[in-house]
């Protein structure tokens, strides 16, 4: 029975979706409300929630010392992890990460690494020895679809609100951590030929398609990522790249620009 009212489900997204309507009532270009909260994990140099609808992403950024790498001996390290927490979904199980986890991560990591968002040069304590090296460890809470989006906010929130802990090794006073870019990830689902940003669950499970795009704020395009085995047009991409636009700069200015203001 439960396989039934799915299908159905499926086919009255789907046919909703044709017409030029969502579910929620939505227009294709419009985001589920979000809230954006920092400095929510004491013990974190950095953290941040965001909730998406009904989707849940925190974010810890801690930092410690470490050997740079031989190719790169005055920058500091960028370490990304998501993990799929099973109280988020029934479909997330215990264990080692999954493909999917590991794939998101790799967004999140791309999008901040590409864009040159932090300035790791200032993360180098003694070239050649030591250097920080900044963990990101994304948390899905609750996954009701567009996770990475959400993991995107989320993580450049967090590192714009990190201390790096000089004091804590004796290495002068606490500093703000060096940012130069802000990132942010737009992900589009494509239904038929319809595309629609931020796809809540149900329609994730009835799309062919998405493609997530990560641009910084000139409008450069830091990272892309294609989920699913239906293919996108030139011409889908195109549009996409500019809807993605459209919607990061919205995002940029209403929940990451004040966070500059405050540093």
């Amino acid at each position: 029975m439960s396989e039934v009212i799915a299908t159905l489900k499926k086919d009255y997204i789907y046919n909703l979706m044709i017409k030029g309507k969502r579910q929620d009532g939505r227009g294709f270009k419009d985001f589920r409300d979000i809230k954006l909260e920092t400095n929510v994990i004491s013990k974190a140099e950095g953290s941040a929630k965001v909730t998406l609808g009904d989707t849940q992403v925190l974010v810890g950024v801690k930092l410690q010392t470490g050997t740079p790498f031989p190719d790169s001996q005055d920058e500091g390290v960028i370490i990304t992890n998501l993990e799929l927490n099973p109280i988020a979904s029934p479909e997330f199980e215990p264990g080692p990460p999954r493909e999917e986890a590991i794939e998101m991560a790799r967004v999140v990591d791309r999008g901040i690494r590409e864009s040159g968002a932090i300035d790791i040069k200032k993360l180098c304590i003694t070239v050649g020895e030591s250097v920080w090296i900044v963990f990101i460890d994304v948390h899905v809470l609750n996954d009701d679809g567009n996770v990475i989006d959400a993991s995107c906010l989320a993580a450049i929130a967090a590192l714009m609100t990190t201390t790096v802990p000089n004091e804590q090794q004796g290495i002068g006073a606490n500093v703000p951590l060096a940012m130069k870019e802000i990132p942010v990830g737009v992900t589009l689902a494509k239904i038929g030929s319809k595309l629609m940003v931020d796809p809540s669950l149900d329609e994730e499970a009835v799309c062919e398609t998405k493609l997530t795009v990560v641009s910084s704020s000139d409008g450069s395009i830091a990272g892309m990522q294609k989920m699913g085995s239906a293919s996108f047009t030139e011409a889908e991409v195109l549009e996409a790249i500019d809807m993605a636009r459209e919607k990061a700069a919205e995002l940029r200015e209403l929940y990451l620009e004040e966070l500059v203001k405050q540093e």
